[in-house]
């Protein structure tokens, strides 16, 4: 067994492994291998461990002779060409449980930040170099409100429980499955009485701009949108004017539509809390995604294979 990892990830889970196991990382000092190292080495290699949302280009794929898995590190995969990738008799994995709860913990986080304008203080406290309270400071609680999730997966479903905390009711709109415990509704209803909304889907072409000037309009003028998915889900130009016109109350963004390029109206906005990609940025997450990430190989040469996204 041959094992090729893009990028630096936690090795311990890597550690002990058979003793005919080759498991080979970028060398020591180096982040990662550039697409030019992987098409010289993926010949020789069995599995690919792939990074989060950096491309897999197909050409990486057309040199793995021996290729049988891309195993993921991350619950994205639009970073591989998943039907090209089956096309070639190779299996694609995820890691949804390990960033399932981090995700979601960050989502109620950025919720919390722009309902209780916790960002847009900071930085006045900050310009200002005083902590005088003013009457025009009110934000907004999040007991008795509203949750609409959009995708109720992994992700929104550990979101749900821990909004309940709050005291929020939680309702949903999915593609697919019934989630026991929670109101599933149509899209148009989510939008137009939800008071947060925060969207858990995965880019796919039926997801892209999924959120767009039309949904906007459909919202409350004082709802609140967030987004920990992937920020090509929503039209970022649409959002702006959103949030410029008062279609909408505010918005939480840890994803972007041309990342690591953000949308310059967004940056001149009060009412939107901006954050780069970390809604998997923690030590116990990457150690856990690294277990997860080795788990699928395991099960899948155990011919149990998990997390199958192709």
């Amino acid at each position: 067994m041959k094992i090729l990892i893009t990028h630096q990830i936690p090795k311990a889970p890597f550690l002990n492994m058979p003793a005919d196991w080759v498991i080979t990382f970028p060398e020591e000092g180096k982040s990662c291998f550039t697409n030019e190292e992987l098409i010289g080495l993926i010949p020789e290699y069995d599995v690919l461990v792939s990074f989060f949302s950096v491309p897999v280009p197909n050409e990486v794929i057309d040199a793995g002779q021996r290729l049988k898995l891309i195993s993921n590190f991350g619950a994205g995969f639009n970073n591989i060409d998943v039907a090209y990738a089956r096309s070639k008799k190779i299996t694609v994995t995820n890691t949804p449980e390990a960033v399932s709860n981090p995700t979601a913990e960050h989502a109620m986080g950025l919720m919390l930040a722009v309902c209780r304008r916790i960002g847009e203080m900071n930085i006045k406290i900050r310009l200002q170099k005083e902590a005088l309270w003013k009457t025009n400071l009110l934000g907004h609680t999040l007991e008795g409100k509203t949750l609409g999730i959009i995708g109720m997966g992994h992700v929104g479903q550990e979101l749900a429980r821990k909004a309940a905390a709050f005291g929020m009711k939680t309702i949903y709109c999915n593609r697919h499955t019934e989630v026991p415990g929670y109101a599933r509704v149509s899209m148009e209803e989510l939008l137009a009485t939800s008071d947060v909304i925060s969207v858990h889907v995965p880019l796919t072409t039926e997801n892209t701009k999924l959120i767009g000037m039309k949904e906007f309009r459909q919202m409350k003028a004082s709802a609140f949108f967030i987004n920990t998915s992937r920020g090509a889900v929503v039209d970022e130009d649409a959002l702006a004017t959103a949030l410029e016109t008062g279609e909408i109350a505010g918005a939480g963004l840890d994803v972007f539509e041309k990342e690591p390029s953000v949308n310059e109206r967004l940056y001149k906005l009060s009412n939107v809390v901006l954050v780069p990609h970390i809604g998997t940025a923690t030590y116990e997450t990457r150690e856990a995604t690294s277990k997860e990430a080795l788990s699928n190989i395991i099960d899948f040469f155990a011919r149990r294979p998990k997390n199958v996204v192709n």
